[in-house]
């Protein structure tokens, strides 16, 4: 491994160690965040007050909790960074862009891998899902690949709409459309690892598959592309 990439690995930890020393101050996840997105399950338990139902529509809910708090996490996220100048800082100082893409993303992604295993528990209380040690598996499976896109993009359409005025309505209008496919295939790969509507846990892995695709194509387009949309 060269030394340019030792030294890009390098940055991108201390960003993300950055990023994540925030949150931990801050605890905006675990005090707004989390709590959230509990009672957006809590809601839909409410509104869908059938066993049944809840069963068959609970990978869906898992993952639109997932998207809504993903907004809150990124908005919060671009928001201290604007507000200290710190993402003007690093590109000043001659920091490689794309190493800032990875780190915050990577940051994205921990919090976002933490919150979606809250949702996951959640859904197995309050819906009474049940899964196989395989359907298991699966959904630790379906969350990383599905998170790995979902921090990639969020980073990507973060970092456009920061500068924008507007940008709490903005991002949502951006990155809703953008992450479509993320919500359909982790839906149904938690679907076939839940079981639930007849779903076999085999069904799972083809929609894993295109989650990894997703990710292979934000990671590499927001390596090339976040250094010109922060200079923006």
């Amino acid at each position: 491994m060269s030394t340019h990439s030792v030294s890009r690995i390098t940055v991108s930890l201390a960003v993300a160690r950055k990023d994540l020393a925030i949150e931990w101050n801050s605890k905006i996840l675990v005090n707004q965040v989390a709590p959230f997105s509990a009672i957006v399950m809590v809601l839909f338990a409410f509104a869908l007050d059938n066993e049944g139902i809840l069963q068959r529509v609970a990978p869906g809910l898992v993952w639109l909790a997932t998207l809504f708090s993903m907004l809150v996490v990124i908005q919060r996220t671009f928001a201290v960074e604007s507000a200290d100048g710190a993402l003007d800082a690093l590109r000043v100082a001659g920091i490689d862009p794309s190493a800032i893409f990875f780190g915050k993303a990577i940051a994205l992604m921990v919090q976002l891998f933490a919150l979606e295993l809250l949702l996951v528990a959640t859904a197995v209380v309050l819906y009474g899902v049940e899964m196989s040690a395989l359907g298991f598996l699966e959904v630790l499976v379906t969350l990383a690949t599905a998170t790995i896109g979902l921090g990639f993009v969020g980073t990507i359409y973060g970092g456009l709409a920061s500068a924008v005025r507007g940008r709490e309505t903005l991002l949502p209008l951006l990155l809703l459309p953008v992450v479509a496919p993320v919500l359909i295939g982790a839906t149904r790969a938690t679907e076939a690892a839940f079981e639930s509507g007849g779903a076999k846990v085999s069904e799972g892995w083809p929609w894993i598959s295109l989650l990894l695709m997703f990710a292979v194509i934000f990671g590499v387009v927001g390596s090339v592309a976040f250094g010109p949309l922060i200079d923006e």
